[in-house]
């Protein structure tokens, strides 16, 4: 009798949804249904820490290039050039053959990949519009029902501008945050979830009006993980960095990191 040839496997995309400012406890706190079911069908921490100054562009370029600040140099909101450049993510996803795509509603974000290293990037002025991330979920989900990219980055900057105009923890707050649960789950309808690994984090969290310090409520985040090759229902007890972000999503894409890289692959999430 022979042997039948070994299942094909579905090929893997990940979604990096970014929620600017969510504090672990926001999360927990606030109505979030799709994130929920993330949780108890993936692995999850509420322990994972980002980078100082706990702000949103040196903590997004350390994100997606995988170094501290005094590493990249982006020190605040304004884009330097690299002294020394580390690859970002998206460029090693398209120098490795990857399709890869942004949606997001903060500008400054432009940078995080080097030109033509995306394959398609969405921008909407919208961050200050009550449902601006709303509205940029349907946008990202019209795109992915016709266009599947492997690797697909969707910002939601709400949460962060009613942390600053409410203050952190706010009833206003809250509520952004249960909007941007919906977005995230508009954008997870329009895909295959059979073949996507959702991952949902932040990139700092926030206190009173403002973030920027050591505090832990400005370094603590949350991290979720969710899809194929995930380990289900798991509470993640070994840390968490910001920086392991594009090491883990490589290997998910079977893509060999930068060696400039310092993260680690959260291995513990993973099936």
């Amino acid at each position: 009798m022979r042997t039948p040839p070994p299942k094909e496997r579905n090929p893997m995309r990940v979604i990096l949804f970014v929620l600017d400012g969510l504090r672990p406890d926001g999360l927990q706190q606030a109505p979030t249904p799709h994130v929920d079911r993330l949780i108890s069908e993936g692995a999850s921490t509420y322990t994972a820490r980002t980078v100082m100054p706990s702000s949103t562009l040196p903590c997004h370029t350390s994100m997606f290039r995988g170094v501290t600040p005094q590493r990249h140099g982006i020190l605040t909101n304004t884009w330097v050039p690299q002294v020394r450049p580390v690859p970002s993510l998206v460029d090693v996803l398209h120098q490795a053959g990857k399709r890869t795509a942004f949606f997001y509603n903060w500008e400054q974000l432009r940078d995080l990949a080097d030109p033509g290293s995306l394959d398609r990037s969405y921008y909407m002025n919208n961050c200050h519009e009550p449902n601006g991330d709303e509205d940029l979920a349907d946008l990202a989900a019209a795109t992915l029902r016709e266009w599947t990219p492997d690797f697909a980055f969707v910002y939601l900057g709400c949460t962060d501008i009613a942390g600053h105009d409410h203050g952190w923890m706010s009833a206003e707050y809250l509520a952004t945050i249960g909007r941007a649960d919906t977005a995230i789950g508009a954008v997870l309808e329009a895909v295959n979830q059979e073949e996507t690994v959702a991952i949902v984090t932040s990139d700092h969290g926030g206190h009173e009006r403002t973030h920027g310090t050591e505090m832990d409520e400005d370094m603590t985040i949350p991290w979720v993980i969710s899809g194929p090759a995930v380990s289900p229902g798991r509470s993640l007890q070994e840390p968490v960095s910001i920086i392991d972000n594009p090491t883990t999503i490589a290997a998910l894409l079977e893509v060999a990191p930068a060696e400039d890289w310092a993260g680690q692959v959260v291995r513990e999430a993973l099936a």
